[in-house]
């Protein structure tokens, strides 16, 4: 496998002349045009109802679950008494035992 080493960089007076020449060979940037601004406004506004929408459902996602936590921190009742279940596991004798 070939091994890729980065070259140094190089000193920053060459960079900015870099950047000017780039720069000079873009073209100007096109003259104002009111009609592009109202896309921009349009896209605007969508973007602020979009947000809108996204923090109503945030907010009631929150709430439910702040609903959900409120619940699991009841305490759990059981419906049955401790003596129910006593009675439900002892099981009657095979055997009747003599009375004397």
């Amino acid at each position: 496998m070939p091994q890729h080493q980065k070259s140094p960089p190089p000193p920053a007076a060459a960079t900015a002349a870099d950047a000017a020449t780039v720069q000079s060979d873009l073209p100007p940037p096109p003259p104002f045009d009111p009609s592009r601004m109202i896309g921009i406004i349009k896209r605007k506004a969508l973007i602020k109802k979009l947000a809108a929408v996204y923090h109503a459902e945030c907010l009631a996602y929150c709430q439910e679950l702040l609903e959900l936590q409120k619940k699991w921190e009841e305490p759990f009742v059981d419906l049955k008494t401790p003596d129910d279940t006593r009675k439900e596991q002892t099981k009657p004798p095979k055997r009747l035992k003599k009375s004397r």
